[in-house]
Order: structure tokens, then C-alpha cells, then sequence
């Protein structure tokens, strides 16, 4: 009789769900996409592309890629609304969060999913973040406190395998999507900004951990900020962090820092950004109409 070999299942589906969220960045995109595309494993790497109501090329990259899910959004609604978006169309277990600025290595995603899936209290995993030159450049930091709202990044060891971090930023992070679910998504008590101190906080209260790899590399190629110098990409951040402060610091905390704020901008009589901090008005879509 001859020998039954045993029945193994094909794996299908995407393991990892790359999410990129981009506005007017056309050029940064398309290396970022390529560089994706590059990745090992590919056929396992779900690209979904959440573009803010772009004006400058970034519509036409459909064509380039036919292979990534871009998601076009009429208006600029805010980071977080973006990423939710994503999150809820992203097919894997494992989101990697990527910023149109970072170019990963074929073997970054691949490399970060390995370690990730075998450690059951990593929450999130991310790469050594390098200059094109090769020089780290990482922005990880301590948490933000009420008493140190803007902490400066963190000393690495780049010696070590790994390393604990509390606060990468998502320039280029692998999260568990169960663990977003868990949390509801991002909070829409963000705009665009402070979305990231969110979700590395309550990682943080749930005693899970964040690891960075530095023999795990991804470039950054700096680049202008397209929301640099608009009022209310200011007032968002401004907004974000008195969100950020009232929800972990209490009430009062987050009341105040507002206050101080709104007092600073009317002493240097800007009164556009003084209306949107009275107003409330945070980077989620509805200035447009």
C-alpha cells in the first residue's frame, strides 16, 4: 500500500500589511513603494497607500503600482482618520506603519515579522532609522510626561541585539494589529499629530514592550514638511498634545497646557491660529468645507 504523505495547508493572505499615509509627497512615495516592492517575501506584503487629497503627483501612482491598494481621500483628514482607514482595510495580522520619507531594505519587514510573531509580549518592533549615509539617526524617546512634554531621544547601545524603547514614533514600525483592535484604533481625539504617544502608551500600560533592532536598518531621506508653517497644522499639534496630557495626565493638565497656549498666541497677536485653539479646530477634514 502505498505510503499517504500528510496533508500541509498553503498558507494564503497577506502576513504583513504595510500602511503608508502620504500628503503631497509624490517623489518620496514612489521610492517608498519601490523599495516595497523590493522586499523579500513580497507576495506575503500587503501596500496600502492612504493618500490626504494630494494636489501634486501622488494621484498618478496608481499607474506605477498596480499592485498597491491606494485609497484616495478627497480632503486632508488628518493623520488619524487616515490610518484607521488603513487599519480597517489592511488585510494581515502585522501593520507596519511607514512614512513616505523611509526607504526600507529587502530584508526590514521580513526580518521585524520573525521577531515579532515569536516574542508574545512584543507589541512592536522597528528598524535602526539611518541617514543615506548610514548614520543613525533614530528618533526614539522616553514617553512624554506633564513635566516633560518634549523629551530628547533616546541613547542607543547599538551593540546590543535589541533594544527597549518606549516612544519610536511610527516613521517605521511593526505593530500586532489585534493590539490597535484592542484599543479601538487611534483616538479621535487626534488630528494628525500625537497619534503615535497614544499608541506607545497605552502599549506601555498594557506591559507590553517595543523593541528596536539595529542590525535591522531603514533609510530616511529628509524632506520638507508639507504642513510646515500652516496654522492649523500647529494649532493640531498644540491641540494634540492637551489631548494627550488631559487623557493620561487628567483634566486639569490638559486644560492647562491649552490655556498657556492660547494666551502665548494672543501675546503674539496670531489671532488665525488664537481662533483655531479656542475653537478647538484640529487637522481632521472639516476646515474644508
Amino acid at each position: 500500500m502505498p505510503e499517504t504523505l500528510p496533508v500541509t495547508e498553503e498558507i494564503t493572505g497577506p502576513r504583513v500589511s504595510a500602511v503608508i499615509v502620504s500628503f503631497n509627497q509624490a517623489a518620496q512615495l514612489r521610492r517608498s513603494i519601490a523599495a516595497l516592492e523590493n522586499s523579500s517575501g513580497r507576495e506575503r506584503l500587503e501596500i496600502v497607500v492612504v493618500d490626504c487629497g494630494s494636489q501634486d503627483e501622488s494621484p498618478k501612482l496608481d499607474a506605477e503600482f498596480p499592485a498597491v491598494n491606494m485609497l484616495r481621500l478627497p480632503h486632508h483628514f488628518g493623520a488619524v482618520k487616515a490610518m484607521n482607514i488603513a487599519i480597517r482595510t489592511a488585510k494581515a495580522d502585522l501593520v507596519f506603519f511607514l512614512s513616505p520619507n523611509v526607504e526600507v531594505q529587502p530584508d526590514t519587514i521580513t526580518k521585524l515579522a520573525g521577531l515579532l510573531e515569536q516574542e508574545s509580549d512584543l507589541s512592536g518592533a522597528c528598524p535602526l532609522l539611518v541617514d543615506p549615509e548610514g548614520k543613525p539617526v533614530s528618533d526614539a524617546r522616553p514617553l512624554p510626561t506633564s513635566g516633560n512634554l518634549y523629551p530628547a531621544p533616546q541613547e542607543l547601545d547599538l551593540n546590543q541585539e535589541s533594544i527597549a524603547i518606549q516612544y519610536p514614533g511610527l516613521d517605521a514600525l511593526l505593530v500586532r494589529k489585534q493590539f490597535i483592535r484592542g484599543m479601538n484604533y487611534f483616538d479621535g481625539r487626534y488630528g494628525d499629530s500625537w497619534a503615535d504617544a497614544d499608541l506607545a502608551m497605552q502599549i506601555r500600560r498594557a506591559g507590553k514592550k517595543i523593541r528596536l533592532y539595529p542590525g535591522i536598518r531603514a533609510t530616511v531621506h529628509p524632506s520638507p514638511n508639507a504642513l510646515q508653517g500652516d496654522p492649523l497644522a500647529e494649532a493640531d499639534r498644540i491641540l494634540g498634545a492637551a489631548a494627550y496630557l488631559g487623557k493620561y495626565y487628567g483634566f486639569l493638565s490638559g486644560l492647562s497646557f491649552r490655556l498657556i497656549a492660547i494666551l502665548k498666541t494672543l501675546g503674539r497677536f496670531d489671532f488665525r491660529l488664537l481662533g483655531y485653539l479656542i475653537s478647538g479646530q484640529k487637522l481632521d477634514g472639516s476646515q474644508a468645507g
